[in-house]
């Protein structure tokens, strides 16, 4: 781990600035980390701001970059301006870094900086990551994919940062929660981080809130589920729901699973390779 992180931070002092796509997630934060360190002011966070950010990831943005003593900025995203990513294909991911590192580079190019750089690892490979597809295209830099950093090795990473964060559950756009062909608006979205900000104020860290139009399926880790009634949470949950407008309230019993929403392109015999088409 260590001989990696001297290798991250010399590629990062190689480029001579940077400015860190920043979610304020783990993989993000580390990127920040390394570049800070090896860049000073010269590496600069910035981070997409839209209904598709749940409100606890800005959050975490600013504290983390707080932390570190890193210059933060914010913008607008815009991918909420674009039809084809509102009317959310299998390739909505595509869309959406199109639009947010689009207007990245335009800030860096005024900041003075001559790279983005963004945090997908080498378990990224492995997943549906249309958005991949727009980094390449844009020229953007992914520098644990160049030097070969894993999850684990990242979040170990972390730890030798003193990152608070270094065991945060993975995040993801809001936009994920909807089923593809399914319209994406701001209502649906301010409704489901409503939810999920209610969920993890009664203590659930790992979670997600799909939403149906008038159903919730809620996805705990199934080692959560019994907590859930033990704890007489079950009507809370339900009441978070009914606040936020839903009609119905599902516990989806195969329980939290990152790509829920693909499990239905895979039985439309899509492959990975067409969605990152």
């Amino acid at each position: 781990m260590e001989a990696k992180r001297r290798e991250l931070e010399a590629l990062m002092k190689d480029m001579g600035g940077v400015l860190v796509a920043f979610s304020g997630g783990v993989d993000s934060s580390v990127l920040l980390a390394a570049a800070h360190k090896a860049l000073g002011d010269f590496a600069v966070a910035a981070t997409g701001t839209s209904a598709s950010v749940p409100a606890h990831d800005l959050e975490s943005a600013r504290t983390i970059s707080s932390r570190l003593g890193a210059r933060w900025i914010t913008l607008e995203s815009g991918e909420l301006d674009d039809q084809h990513f509102r009317s959310n294909p299998h390739n909505r991911c595509y869309f959406c870094k199109k639009s947010i590192f689009t207007r990245l580079l335009e800030l860096a190019s005024e900041e003075g900086l001559p790279f983005v750089i963004e945090g997908s690892n080498t378990d990224d490979l492995t997943e549906i990551r249309p958005g991949m597809a727009a980094l390449r295209e844009l020229g953007i830099r992914s520098p644990f994919l160049e030097v070969g950093i894993g999850k684990e090795m990242i979040r170990r990473m972390a730890e030798h940062y003193g990152l608070p964060n270094w065991d945060k559950p993975s995040s993801a756009c809001l936009a994920s929660r909807i089923p593809y062909g399914e319209l994406i608006t701001p209502e649906r979205l301010q409704r489901i981080d409503q939810v999920e900000a209610a969920l993890r104020g009664m203590g659930f860290r790992q979670l997600r809130v799909r939403d149906h139009g008038t159903l919730a399926r809620v996805e705990i880790p199934p080692e959560d589920m019994g907590n859930l009634l033990e704890r007489g949470l079950r009507e809370a949950v339900v009441a978070a729901c009914k606040n936020a407008g839903y009609t119905y309230v599902t516990l989806d019993l195969q329980g939290y699973r990152t790509g829920a929403m693909h499990e239905a392109v895979t039985e439309n015999k899509l492959t990975i390779q067409d969605i990152q088409a």
